[in-house]
């Protein structure tokens, strides 16, 4: 496995600007989200608002195997859509009570950034509430185990051990972070849990270098671990329907720990009361 590492302060100020840029769009998400809002609507904002900032999606038209290029500048998905969604899979305004999960990824000046958050319309039910609250804590705790000569399991066994062991809910099995940089999906894939069968993650043990860049995404759900999709669709769904979130972060490893490059989304007002 080849790894692409950040080893100049250039480089690191590259990925620090485009970080910087999803988490100025999702500030600026914040103050435009409102009750009755469409996910067309919300996808024309972000691509002004990434125009505004010098940068550009890098997901729109984005192309893998089996599936046509992806149709949106952000990915939106809606309650039980886990990951994925499109403006065209959910026409439905926004409601009361809807939570969306906004993925926004960014070309700067060379450099990728890639980073969701998850939002709630009106004032979150008491299990919505509990699990937003989980994914926010599993990725803070998953994150600081991003040290230098550590392995990836650590941040595995973080997520895992908040999310299922101590909150009960469910990470979503099969998806999972990445590395990046100069191009949006780079090696190590990163599980959100812990293998459970030799070769189900042959990542799991490889050391954590200094320099390595990550995009590191729990992804929760109420009840079923296992998720549905239609053929030659990209929008991801909890198999039996149930709510879901999804919060990611860009990281760099440093000699002095992981750095967030994303740490300013934890400060967003998540819950629209507009």
């Amino acid at each position: 496995m080849s790894l692409k590492l950040v080893t100049t302060e250039r480089d690191e100020e590259g990925a620090a600007e485009a970080a910087r840029c999803v988490v100025e769009t999702h500030r600026a998400l914040a103050e435009f989200l409102r009750v009755g809002v469409t996910l067309a609507e919300v996808d024309v904002f972000v691509a002004e608002t990434l125009s505004k900032l010098g940068s550009k999606s890098c997901f729109l038209r984005y192309r893998v195997p089996k599936l046509p290029p992806f149709p949106n500048h952000a990915c939106l998905s809606v309650n039980d859509c886990v990951v994925h969604g499109t403006a065209g899979g959910h026409t439905e305004p926004m409601c009361s009570g809807d939570v969306l999960k906004i993925d926004i990824g960014v070309l700067k000046d060379g450099w990728i950034g890639d980073a969701a958050w998850t939002y709630c319309f009106g004032e979150p039910s008491e299990e919505a509430g509990r699990l937003m609250a989980a994914g926010k804590e599993s990725l803070a705790r998953g994150v600081a185990e991003l040290k230098a000569g550590g392995v990836l399991l650590d941040y595995a066994r973080a997520v895992q051990g908040h999310v299922e062991d101590e909150c009960g809910f469910h990470l979503v099995r099969g998806l999972g972070g990445h590395g990046y940089g100069r191009r949006l999906h780079e090696s190590p894939w990163i599980s959100n849990v812990a293998p459970t069968f030799p070769g189900e993650w042959p990542d799991a043990l490889m050391e954590i270098p200094v320099g390595l860049l990550v995009a590191v995404e729990p992804m929760l759900a109420v009840g079923s671990p296992h998720t549905r999709s239609a053929k030659r669709d990209w929008p991801m769904y909890s198999a039996d329907g149930s709510l879901t979130v999804h919060y990611e972060a860009d990281v760099l490893v440093t000699e002095d720990g992981p750095r967030d490059l994303t740490a300013g989304l934890a400060e967003i007002e998540d819950v629209i009361t507009r």
